[in-house]
């Protein structure tokens, strides 16, 4: 299948969906592997292999103990954050894995997560994050492995599959009537048919789902969206890690009720800032949220659609309908331009710096965003540029290798970013020099060419700067 609206936006846990979601998905697809083969009457032992960026900050991204998780047969998308502290007490005090536990058919290993190997320099050559799973019976032999690769936004790749998942992608395109990896084809597409960006997404998603599925499917994504964010506005204290950061959001919002009780809109910024943090704060803290396209870049995406819901002309006179119709476009227009990413260069952190993260997602809610607020066409594919463009080089150096400083108000900045360069786009007439295709690809470059200590090690940057307290 081409790249749907719900990879690009799934729910998961925090705090990072290629370093927490990506290596879970894998462990249940090694989980689900050894019970459908048969293999898990016979397994005595596991060895896991963790590999650079996945090592080099996986205590801090919960890599780990998601990892056991997975292995446990829990699935990110489906698995509740009162569930994960239930089963990793569970490990902690026993030194137990339930293998496949979750999917209906149990072996108990003695397997606790200091068992793992971790290759903090070790790159294999597929990608840097990953990861090998092997199980072995009473004798040692290997019963089943695999090799997978966590590539940005919880996507995973097994080893041995890239030419069929390549296959797969070709027929799936084939399928859609609207088929595109690039902005010119998208745009070609939206000025053959008449349709808007949002249409054209719709119009490929519906091969493999009615228009009522993927309507609701997109209202659940904006439902978990806002339950995230109200969820970390009732947690007070600090986030888990180590570095003692304070939870601002829950301060901030009353200050905020008290100081703008009528919604005035010379306060729109502070509130875009608190939603932003807010999802992020309880993305550092293991909380469910949506990868929007990534963990990492979680809170971007929900603040601007905040500010769309709240700010745009006419926005206290929706109705409910109307405030539904214009969130299913934002999230469809997003997601095309997210595509694109994924399509051209990456989301992922650990491949390209936090511009392929952070940049990536400014850009999709800056598209989004132009969408609903009557762009055309062209505009929203400015807007979604201009984001980019004054995201190029972003690292991704965070402290402590949490997913906390800079991560959390990088996001709150990113959303500012986002609204400007949608009403900059707004405007013009949509004629610009740099096209979206041309700024994707300098991202994708950019990413090349920068050193690895800036790509999700914890190895340069602030990262090794500020001293961890």
């Amino acid at each position: 299948m081409a790249i749907s609206v719900f990879d690009l936006f799934t729910v998961g846990i925090g705090p990072s969906s290629s370093h927490t979601v990506g290596p879970m998905r894998a462990a249940y697809a090694f989980a689900s592997k050894l019970v459908r083969e048969e293999h898990l009457a016979n397994t005595e032992s596991l060895r896991v292999d963790v590999y650079g960026s996945l090592a080099a900050t996986g205590r801090g991204h919960g890599t780990f103990t998601a990892i056991m998780l997975g292995l446990e047969g829990y699935e990110p998308e489906a698995i509740l954050p009162s569930e994960v502290d239930e089963r990793l007490d569970a490990m902690t005090a026993t030194g137990k894995l339930q293998l496949c536990k979750a999917l209906g058919a149990v072996k108990e290993l003695d397997y606790k997560v200091e068992d793992m190997i971790q290759h903090p320099l070790t790159v294999l050559a597929r990608h840097t994050n990953g990861m090998k799973m092997a199980a072995l019976d009473a004798n040692g032999n290997v019963l089943a492995e695999d090799t997978y690769f966590s590539v940005g936004g919880g996507f995973i790749v097994r080893e041995g599959a890239e030419e069929k998942l390549a296959a797969n992608l070709e027929d799936a395109l084939n399928a859609q009537p609207y088929p595109f990896t690039t902005a010119a084809k998208l745009l070609e597409h939206c000025a053959t048919s008449g349709l808007s960006i949002a249409g054209v997404m719709a119009a490929n998603e519906e091969v493999y789902r009615s228009k009522e599925e993927i309507r609701a499917g997109l209202l659940h994504i904006w439902q978990v969206m806002e339950d995230c964010k109200d969820a970390s506005l009732e947690r007070e204290g600090v986030l888990p890690g180590g570095l003692k950061v304070r939870r601002r959001a829950p301060e901030w919002h009353r200050r905020l009720a008290k100081e703008d009780k009528d919604r005035d809109p010379v306060f729109w910024q502070e509130w875009v800032n608190l939603v932003a943090l807010a999802v992020n704060e309880e993305n550092a803290s293991g909380g469910r949220v949506v990868t929007a396209p990534t963990n990492g870049a979680a809170g971007i995406i929900p603040a601007v659609m905040f500010y769309a819901t709240h700010y745009a002309p006419g926005a206290k006179y929706w109705n409910q309908e109307e405030r539904e119709d214009l969130i299913v476009r934002f999230l469809l227009t997003a997601a095309a331009i997210g595509v694109l990413y994924k399509e051209q260069a990456s989301i992922s952190g650990a491949e390209v710096g936090c511009q392929g993260e952070v940049g990536s997602a400014s850009s999709m809610a800056a598209g989004g965003l132009a969408e609903i607020l009557g762009g055309t066409v062209d505009q929203v594919e400015n807007a979604a540029e201009i984001a980019m463009e004054h995201n190029l080089g972003l690292t991704c150096d965070p402290i402590g290798g949490l997913v906390q400083i800079p991560c959390i108000e990088r996001n709150a900045i990113a959303a500012s970013k986002a609204i400007n360069a949608a009403k900059m786009a707004l405007m013009g007439d949509g004629q610009h020099h740099v096209t979206l295709d041309e700024v994707i690809i300098t991202m994708r470059e950019t990413g090349k060419d920068m050193s690895s200590k800036y790509k999700e090690t914890a190895l340069g940057g602030l990262a090794v700067n500020v001293i961890e307290c």
